[in-house]
């Protein structure tokens, strides 16, 4: 169910709606899409559980719940049933909005309340519409592959996630590529909690049956935020250690390749030591900095970890939440230390931050036109444009010989009145 980015050939729309003016109403929305008013059956979730336990699922699925004495409980049958692809709007009485989102984190598109009003139906009957309309991954772009991102923060706090998340948002509503993103916080990831949606347990449930994952469990685990976005997170229990040997992190990228055109995973540092085989398949590294002596540090220690690791990755240097005025270092130390240019500056807007949080969206949505969103949109503007083979990777990070941190830092150049243990270098002019 709640798939925005495979389809069948099969019938447009199937109904199964409990009380006759509801019916009624569904009827003539059907009709003004084009479709057959005899795809609408009298009845509810069970009788749409009979009938698809005998004939294909239709695109889009209507289901009447409001004969359900445990929407959340009984809904598990209908998952059972229904084919992969299958767009499913429920349709209740109950105005509660934990069963809304009870019922979007178990794979529902929408939830709409009765009484129905025709043009709100309709309007709901083109959305899902769309998915099957929109180009698909591979589909009228036979240029495009797929791109892989990670997101990686050298230092807690350094705002990756909100990269994350806003990249994601971006790559699907403004170029229209189907997109996962995979938040690998396991206990404390925000993926989900950005975009004002329940994790579920899809991720929690991959981890411990790796054997599980294929395309139809892609499917009924990730949760949409939009048409062509889907993301797979979790809120896992503190008591609960993380007990896999990244098996089930492989299959699940491997299937996003198949079923996205853009996966985005939110990489925290430390996974880099205990599953370093997470960037075989990624093309593009982001590492989210901050110009500080400890981002430094570290960031020379991932850019040293990659070029050993994964060569094959292209590392994009993201300064984010930049306060020029009170930076411990300037940005001209920070990158002689990295010894290379950092390629984007996210200036802080706590302002704007703050404003999104609030409206439960992602930073580039909430406020598109603060300066930080224009910065983010740049960013992944150069992402995307890698996904056309005839793009050359253009402004990719040069890799040079790295020194000892101690000598990459020089640490006396950076104290008032220390002479530096270096020479100055001298610039060579482009001819």
């Amino acid at each position: 169910m709640n798939a925005p980015w495979n389809s069948a050939s099969r019938a447009p729309v199937s109904a199964y709606i409990c009380d006759t003016a509801a019916l009624d109403t569904v009827r003539s929305a059907v009709a003004e899409m084009g479709w057959s008013p005899e795809l609408c059956h009298k009845g509810g979730l069970r009788d749409a559980v009979q009938a698809l336990a005998v004939s294909a699922s239709p695109n889009i699925l209507l289901v009447d719940l409001s004969e359900c004495g445990d929407p959340l409980n009984d809904i598990n049958s209908l998952a059972e049933v229904c084919e992969p692809g299958t767009v499913v709007i429920a349709i209740g009485q109950i105005n509660d909005v934990r069963l809304y989102r009870g019922l979007l984190a178990s794979g529902m598109h929408d939830y709409m309340l009765k009484p129905l009003a025709l043009k709100t139906m309709y309007e709901a009957l083109q959305e899902a519409q769309e998915i099957f309309t929109a180009p698909k991954a591979g589909e009228g772009n036979t240029g495009r592959r797929h791109i892989s991102t990670a997101i990686i923060g050298t230092r807690g706090g350094v705002g990756a996630s909100t990269l994350a998340t806003s990249l994601a948002w971006e790559f699907s509503e403004q170029h229209k590529l189907t997109t996962a993103l995979l938040d690998l916080d396991i206990h404390f990831g925000v993926g989900a909690l950005t975009l004002d949606l329940e994790p579920g347990r899809g991720l929690t449930d991959a981890i411990e049956n790796p054997s599980r994952i294929d395309g139809l469990f892609i499917e009924r685990a990730m949760i949409r935020a939009n048409a062509k976005l889907a993301i797979l997170s979790a809120e896992a229990p503190m008591n609960a250690p993380l007990l896999t040997d990244g098996a089930a992190f492989v299959q699940l990228t491997e299937e996003f390749r198949q079923a996205f055109e853009l996966t985005v995973i939110d990489l925290p540092r430390n996974m880099l030591i205990n599953f370093p085989h997470l960037l075989n398949d990624v093309n593009v590294a982001v590492i989210a900095t901050e110009i500080t002596l400890a981002a430094a540090r570290d960031t020379i220690r991932i850019l040293s970890w990659m070029k050993t690791h994964a060569p094959h990755v292209e590392p994009v240097i993201v300064a984010n939440k930049s306060q020029p005025a009170v930076a411990e270092i300037s940005r001209s130390d920070f990158e002689a230390s990295i010894e290379t240019k950092i390629d984007f500056v996210v200036p802080l807007d706590a302002k704007a931050a703050s404003n999104a949080a609030k409206l439960g969206r992602v930073l580039t949505h909430a406020t598109p036109s603060s300066k930080a969103s224009v910065v983010i949109r740049e960013l992944g503007d150069r992402i995307a444009a890698l996904g056309d083979d005839s793009v050359d990777g253009a402004g990719s990070v040069s890799k040079t010989q790295k020194k000892s941190l101690l000598e990459s830092l020089d640490l006396k150049s950076l104290i008032p009145g220390a002479k530096s243990s270096s020479k100055p270098k001298e610039k060579a002019a482009a001819r």
